[in-house]
């Protein structure tokens, strides 16, 4: 079971951004997708990219901003409650079914 999904609120724990010589630790972003080792974190880590119009696919061209990946190794699910990312546990119910958990506080995410 995967510590972090499509949809958590994670905290990035260290790294930058060298291009534009910004500091990602410490910022909090939702998840759009998570692809093996690399999650996509909305409005972090943001890229330009210069793109070629394509009629066919109704696509403009010019410059555009997205967001680029960054290693699962360097964000951690965001705990609400206490402000701050933590770590996760998995736990396992009556019914067989697998949860995850903070390991602080042994609430579930």
């Amino acid at each position: 079971m995967n510590r972090i999904k499509k949809g958590d609120q994670v905290v990035v724990t260290t790294g930058g951004n060298k291009k534009k010589h910004k500091l990602l630790k410490g910022q909090v972003g939702e998840v759009l997708r998570v692809e093996g080792d690399r999650v996509y974190v909305s409005n972090l880590n943001l890229v330009k990219r210069h793109t070629k119009p394509n009629p066919q696919a109704g696509q403009p061209g010019g410059v555009i901003e997205r967001e680029a990946s960054i290693h699962i190794s360097n964000v951690m699910p965001f705990n609400p409650a206490t402000g701050k990312g933590e770590r996760v546990a998995t736990k396992v119910l009556e019914n067989g079914k697998r949860i995850r958990v903070f390991r602080s506080s042994g609430e579930a995410i």
